[in-house]
């Protein structure tokens, strides 16, 4: 799944609130003819249903047919990195278990997977070395296999893991806010490093990747995109902002959250600017773009994929007195966020301490992408509901209500108009969940640690009963 891993969210977070928790005020807010519809409701043939994974989280394999160290290869070999001491080395072995697992993805009725590359395993000393053809080969025939089962391959191209040879030649992606993540480089001021600019850094890193971006949708759209007939976007994770009152101080913050979160990527890919409210803070220190980056805005996305989880509040802090600590700064928009208000959780608490259940989020989240990108479809690229490891727990209620809710939520986006294309649920498996390593579970199925033996959880067969019921020929019109 994606983390906030830079102070700008690379893949972004974002959040909404009210001042009640999330399960009570969802349903009790629902009406009898709503849930009616959400019944009824049919997403059509064209729809994906699909489950998500990534590379480093899932593959294992990890010195196999000729792959190199990757960033998360170093870091995880760290003491106090991850919470668990643990690391991707085996994971759950997808790279040699895939057809397996396409097998219990084929059973659930999907029709895509969407999965990332490890550069790694391609371009093991990046620019500077050959292409290796082991790599390809294996995504080829993985690819192929999915084809195979009649389904479509959704492919990220990056996935926060990359080749160790570049981290060490260039230094790469700089600038994070606490460094939590690798490379751990950030300023004094905001944690224990010993080198680094938590202010600056992350403006140029997140320029770079924008420009980078544009750079590879042009190639593709010139090269490859009429031949093979794709698309080409970007995924975001998206917390959803709301004002944690109702004063003007605090809704201008939730505005800023999230361009310093969300719209800080979106905004140049699609308008060929940052966002005012950056421009507005951050002044010359904002980078700017050239013309020919300006050109190739106008045509930089065919998707927007949102990643959506959670919910938080925003607080004003330019014009307000704020605590110290994390948020507030000029470098995040002089917003703090906290899924806390007056001593009450915004949503149900997971266990997960980033993760609170709040379903409405989804609705607002996707219903704000519309109306700021209009004529831009949507596929939400991540959601799912994850907990502390406690055993086998092969009877997981708790996902199947935050499935539920959340995919009500969804529904409701669309007929409100939200051009939403694709749902992919995180995850298939339990996996290696980042710097959490194998301390929470996010999996449909449980993955035994020893043996790597995978168990259906009730989850599911929910998910199979609800593709089946809202795709199915035998289903009813919209109410």
């Amino acid at each position: 799944m994606c983390l906030s891993l830079l102070p700008f969210s690379f893949l972004c977070f974002t959040i909404i609130t009210l001042a009640s928790s999330s399960s009570t005020w969802y349903d009790d807010h629902i009406s009898l003819r709503e849930v009616s519809q959400e019944e009824n409701f049919n997403f059509g043939n064209d729809f994906l249903f699909g489950t998500a994974s990534s590379a480093y989280q899932y593959e294992g394999a990890y010195l196999t047919d000729g792959k190199a160290l990757s960033n998360w290869d170093v870091f995880t070999s760290i003491s106090g990195k991850i919470a668990d001491g643990s690391h991707g080395k085996v994971s759950v072995d997808h790279y040699h278990r895939y057809p397996g697992d396409l097998d219990l993805m084929k059973d659930l009725g999907v029709n895509s997977y969407r999965f990332s590359l490890s550069w790694a395993r391609i371009l093991p000393k990046g620019r500077f070395g050959d292409v290796n053809m082991e790599g390809i080969d294996h995504y080829n025939r993985m690819i192929n296999a999915i084809l195979k089962r009649g389904m479509e391959p959704f492919v990220t191209l990056t996935h926060y893991d990359m080749p160790q040879e570049l981290e060490c030649r260039y230094g790469m992606i700089l600038g994070y806010r606490k460094g939590t993540y690798p490379p751990s480089r950030c300023s004094r001021t905001f944690a224990n490093c010993t080198s680094g600019g938590s202010d600056i850094e992350p403006l140029v890193t997140a320029h770079n990747i924008i420009r980078s971006h544009l750079a590879a949708v042009s190639l593709y759209r010139e090269v490859f995109q009429e031949k093979q007939k794709g698309k080409i976007g970007i995924v975001m994770n998206a917390i959803w902002f709301e004002p944690v009152s109702d004063s003007l101080a605090d809704r201008l913050a939730a505005e800023r959250a999230q361009a310093f979160y969300l719209t800080w990527f979106l905004d140049p890919l699609v308008f060929g600017r940052y966002p005012k409210e950056m421009q507005k803070i951050l002044g010359k220190d904002l980078p700017k773009f050239t013309r020919d980056d300006l050109k190739s805005s106008k045509n930089g996305l065919d998707f927007i994929g949102i990643n959506q989880y959670t919910s938080r509040y925003a607080k004003d802090c330019l014009h307000s007195v704020c605590e110290p600590g994390k948020g507030g700064s000029r470098a995040e928009g002089f917003v703090h966020s906290n899924a806390i208000k007056d001593g009450l959780a915004l949503g149900e608490p997971t266990g997960v301490n980033w993760f609170n259940v709040y379903p409405q989020g989804m609705k607002e989240m996707l219903m704000y992408a519309t109306e700021r990108y209009k004529n831009i479809p949507l596929y939400v690229t991540e959601n799912g509901f994850g907990e502390n490891s406690t055993g086998v727990l092969l009877n997981d209620y708790r996902r199947v209500q935050f499935m539920s809710n959340y995919l009500d939520a969804f529904k409701r986006a669309m007929r409100k108009g939200a051009d939403v294309r694709g749902y992919f649920t995180w995850s298939l498996l339990d996996n290696f969940e980042w710097i959490s390593g194998y301390t929470v579970r996010f999996g449909m199925y449980h993955v035994d640690s020893n043996t790597l033996e995978r168990t259906p959880r009730l989850s599911a067969s929910w998910y199979k009963n609800f593709i089946f019921k809202h795709t199915s020929s035998q289903s009813k019109d919209d109410a």
